[in-house]
């Protein structure tokens, strides 16, 4: 399998502090570097985490508060200065093109790169060429708009050496049976069907500012990968409502309700000197693979199902 990880760049919210960066996560999948929510100092910290900008092929942005979006112009810069061979798709809600325009032209540089604008209008899939995942928007619940994101692999096949071998498939055979579905060898006919059995593609949720709603749930739902703001904990559950944001608890509640395999809280308040009560939090209802997010952490897909 091609590697998949999380790279966090940053977890603090809406005030970075001496131990956490604002927000940015690079998702590497294969090919893939898809950069979420580029906040103040995510060049820096790529540095740090051994990531160049030639590994970002689509930038994604929830929404356009300042600890989401102001390192874009950075990266965009730095794109274009490093000659990124291929163009980047950036994806971002159309009511901020005001915003967007700004951070992407903030300062004058030489362009050598094409910077592919996919602003979203409402909910569903959006265009992702060339990519191994399909990507969709779904629409959360914060005082400006945002989106979270779902990436979904496509379901194949996990080929069963026992069978190939019974049906006399091997070597380059299998790689055509694969491609193609069905195969002719030795006088007979060979199936996909007949020597594989179904394999569930992977997914990841990215899920920022928001209240509980149901994009939370939809966007959550069986995904092998969580990354999910717990800005708060309940007992401030009252401001987190009034600000739209989510608490470690909602976060984990969430999660065990959807059925996630591993579950990764991030985006925390400056108020919070230790995350020791998120995790004490989130434990109390997730008892799956619980990840408090820090910063430079790389953080690996689950094994497949």
């Amino acid at each position: 399998m091609s590697q998949r990880e999380l790279v966090v760049l940053g977890t603090a919210s809406q005030v970075p502090t001496k131990q956490r960066n604002h927000n940015g996560y690079l998702l590497r999948w294969g090919a893939e570097g898809v950069l979420f929510d580029p906040g103040e100092g995510t060049q820096r910290q790529m540095a740090f985490a051994g990531l160049a900008a030639g590994d970002i092929t689509r930038i994604a942005v929830t929404h356009f508060h300042g600890d989401h979006c102001l390192g874009l112009p950075g990266i965009v810069q730095r794109i274009n200065l490093d000659r990124v061979a291929h163009p980047v798709d950036v994806y971002y809600p159309a009511s901020g093109e005001v915003y967007f325009e700004r951070l992407c032209n903030a300062t004058a540089f030489y362009r050598t790169v094409e910077l592919r604008a996919r602003p979203i209008a409402g909910p569903g899939a959006l265009p992702a060429p060339d990519a191994p995942f399909g990507i969709e928007a779904v629409p959360l619940s914060h005082p400006v708009e945002a989106f979270g994101y779902r990436l979904t692999e496509p379901a194949g096949h996990r080929m069963l050496p026992d069978r190939l071998s019974a049906r006399g498939v091997r070597g380059p055979d299998i790689g055509r049976l694969q491609h193609e579905g069905v195969l002719e060898i030795d006088g007979g006919t060979v199936t996909l069907a007949e020597v594989s059995e179904p394999r569930p593609g992977q997914s990841l949720a990215f899920v920022m500012d928001t209240r509980l709603c149901q994009g939370v749930y939809q966007l959550a739902s069986g995904v092998d990968v969580l990354v999910i703001e717990a800005t708060f904990l309940d007992a401030d559950a009252q401001l987190a409502e009034e600000y739209g944001h989510l608490t470690a608890g909602q976060a984990a509640r969430v999660a065990a309700e959807a059925g996630v395999r591993t579950l990764v809280l991030t985006h925390f308040s400056q108020r919070y000197r230790t995350l020791d009560g998120h995790r004490a939090e989130a434990e109390k209802y997730f008892t799956g693979d619980l990840v408090i997010a820090e910063d430079l952490a790389r953080i690996p897909f689950p094994p497949r199902r």
